[in-house]
């Protein structure tokens, strides 16, 4: 699975994006998807992950009613939908799939076995 993802920038605190990580190489409404994010000096951090078919989501509590993960089969695209961004959500984000068919929603980072190569969000105060 090669995955790519788009969207990040700057946005002052308050504001929002949408982050988009297109799939290709495999069968990707058959895979759940994350997003992790990445902070200077920091560890990679779980935000968000969505079943195979959208209909299950899981959230970091740190961004829980303010972010939300989507997904189009048909387009082969996963979504991170940013609201009321804050100053501690400048990272890089990444997306991941996890290879196993049908499986279940993973927060664990080396659950995943694909990683797009992130895309830099900043949220200015």
């Amino acid at each position: 699975v090669q995955l790519q993802a788009s969207g990040g920038g700057l946005v002052q605190a308050g504001g929002s994006l949408r982050l988009s990580c297109a799939a290709s190489g495999r069968t990707f409404s058959n895979l759940s998807m994350g997003w992790f994010r990445q902070a200077p000096g920091k560890e990679r951090e779980f935000v968000a992950t969505i079943s195979w078919g959208g209909g299950r989501t899981r959230y970091a509590d740190s961004v829980k009613d303010r972010f939300t993960i989507s997904r189009d089969n048909a387009k082969n695209t996963v979504y991170l939908q940013m609201n009321s961004l804050k100053p501690e959500d400048t990272a890089v984000y990444y997306c991941a799939a996890d290879d196993q068919w049908f499986g279940g929603l993973q927060v664990a980072a080396p659950k995943y076995d694909y990683w797009g190569q992130g895309t830099l969000v900043t949220v200015s105060s």
